[in-house]
């Protein structure tokens, strides 16, 4: 079993068998080594070195806090960021710097101006640098030149336009972002002059029909029906008094031509007289209960007893002075004297002068009356048209506050980025600053030798096992006794030793030794180009 074993590992990996592919194959091997090696670390020193001028750029954020003055422009730097390299690659920015540096004119081929603008963007070599919160912080910005101090006027030129661009580009949306508020900012301003103009006309048509005059159209309501209630009043009143001088005319007419007594004097009308005055005095008890002296009604009142009384003063005296005259037989049956109808002084005209009074008076009680209640009737329908009026006052009110809300919140902003725009005017908001100038390379950035050596060598080996496994699978001829054996019929019983011939075996040394020979060679070629490619850089 464990010889089986044996067998099988030896099987599996025939050192014997591998060395002498070696022995056989090493010159087939170590030519296409050497050659693949020489071949690209040749190219390396054949291709023109190009220099690669780099600058580092830190975004530095604002001075001032961001609690003070909130930046108007766009916060996401990566995105500026392909905008402003988008603007500094296009056309027209790379054929001028193109123009200005005489950059890609061959001595034999001119290329034309796209294709200009095509090789100097793939020149062009821009690394954003990253923290730990991935936020960019800082970015490379790199030109490859032939000439290095090409590439340096360049890396500087791209590096100037950077950070002109940055301030230029953060200014202008600035600006644009201030200006359209400013726009919008008239445009509520206008908006909300259009809402008080409404509200003012709106007032203006229907002034007591306001919802905040409610409480003084009630006050005023109020008051109209009080002062209704007192000229009510007061026309009853003048209307009773009315029918007091209308009934003291009739009684003084009537005592022209009552039955005398024997004086002469009239025998009715005192007793009528005197009940009025009964009343009178009744009414202002009834007045003065409820009212002071001063007021309208009892004055008028005290009047009205006054001169009533001074009425039946003069009746009485006139009866006195007839009873106290010689009666005149023919008297009696005589007609009244028309002048004394007509007498100034005599009671009859004052009564019809009080009369005549009266009616005016009542007249003025009843326009008085229907003015007030006029009145009444115009503020009762203003009180009945209020809910109308607040609603569409309401209406009008929510439409003016929310453009009294858009225009304060548009000042606010608009105020504060115009702030913002100062800010950036005075280059205190986020920019770009040089921490590493643009570097003069001192040695060539392409072709790196020392890595074409390395990439030379490997694809020297691969090729080598390539060919050498290829001349090995092409030759049919046995070299190994194993081989021989599986290839036999029958078992092998004695084996006869190689009988060697001194030219076979000088032909051998000299295939060892140029075998050797070749490889110290090659590995020698391989490590003095090794060498001197890491000592020239």
């Amino acid at each position: 079993m464990v010889d089986d074993l044996e067998e099988k590992s030896s099987e599996g990996f025939d050192l014997q068998r591998y060395l002498g592919i070696v022995r056989r194959r090493h010159l087939h091997f170590l030519a296409p080594l050497f050659l693949g090696w020489a071949i690209v670390w040749g190219a390396s020193w054949v291709l023109p070195p190009r220099y690669l001028s780099t600058t580092l750029i830190l975004v530095e954020q604002p001075t001032m806090p961001k609690d003070y003055v909130t930046p108007n422009v766009n916060d996401d730097l990566q995105e500026r960021m392909q905008s402003i390299t988008q603007q500094i690659l296009s056309r027209t920015r790379l054929l001028r710097i193109i123009d200005q540096f005489n950059l890609y004119a061959g001595p034999h081929s001119q290329p034309s101006p796209d294709q200009k603008v095509e090789i100097m963007r793939k020149d062009i070599g821009i690394e954003l640098v990253r923290d730990a919160r991935n936020q960019i912080t800082a970015f490379n910005v790199s030109y490859s030149s032939r000439d290095p101090h090409v590439a340096q006027k360049i890396t500087s030129e791209l590096t100037n336009l950077f950070i002109n661009e940055n301030l230029e580009v953060r200014q202008q949306q600035s600006e644009d972002t201030t200006q359209f508020l400013e726009g919008q900012l008239e445009t509520a301003r206008k908006a909300l002059a259009d809402q008080e103009e409404k509200i003012r006309e709106f007032k203006g048509q229907h002034v007591g029909e306001l919802p905040a005059q409610v409480g003084s159209n009630l006050q005023i309501l109020a008051g109209l029906q009080s002062q209704l209630q007192t000229e009510e009043d007061a026309l009853n009143t003048a209307k009773q008094q009315r029918v007091y001088l209308e009934t003291l005319v009739n009684q003084y007419r009537s005592l022209q031509g009552a039955p005398k007594t024997a004086g002469g004097a009239p025998t009715a009308g005192l007793p009528a007289i005197d009940a009025e005055l009964d009343k009178l005095r009744a009414q202002l008890a009834d007045l003065s209960s409820h009212y002071t002296d001063r007021h309208p009604d009892v004055r008028k009142l005290k009047q009205q007893i006054a001169e009533t009384e001074a009425t039946r003063d003069r009746i009485i005296a006139d009866l006195k002075a007839k009873k106290s005259a010689p009666v005149d037989p023919d008297a009696a049956t005589a007609t009244p004297d028309p002048s004394s109808m007509t007498d100034a002084t005599s009671p009859m005209v004052q009564l019809q002068g009080q009369l005549q009074s009266n009616r005016a008076e009542i007249a003025n009680r009843e326009r008085a009356v229907a003015d007030l209640k006029a009145k009444v009737i115009d503020y009762q329908a203003r009180l009945n048209q209020e809910p109308v009026r607040e609603q569409q006052l309401s209406d009008l009110t929510r439409g003016y506050d929310q453009s009294k809300a858009n225009y304060d919140g548009l000042l606010k902003k608009k105020n504060e980025s115009a702030m913002a725009t100062s800010m950036e005017l005075l280059q205190q908001g986020e920019r770009f600053r040089i921490i590493d100038p643009p570097s003069l390379p001192g040695k060539p950035d392409f072709p790196n030798r020392l890595k074409f050596c390395g990439i030379g060598l490997g694809i020297g080996l691969a090729l080598g096992v390539v060919v050498a496994g290829a001349f090995e699978m092409m030759d049919d001829r046995v070299y190994d006794e194993k081989e021989l054996q599986k290839l036999l019929p029958i078992t092998v019983i004695s084996e006869i030793p190689t009988l060697e011939v001194a030219a076979d075996v000088q032909r051998e040394r000299r295939r060892f030794w140029l075998g050797w020979a070749t490889a110290a060679f090659v590995s020698g070629t391989i490590l003095v180009g090794s060498a001197l490619t890491y000592l020239r850089g």
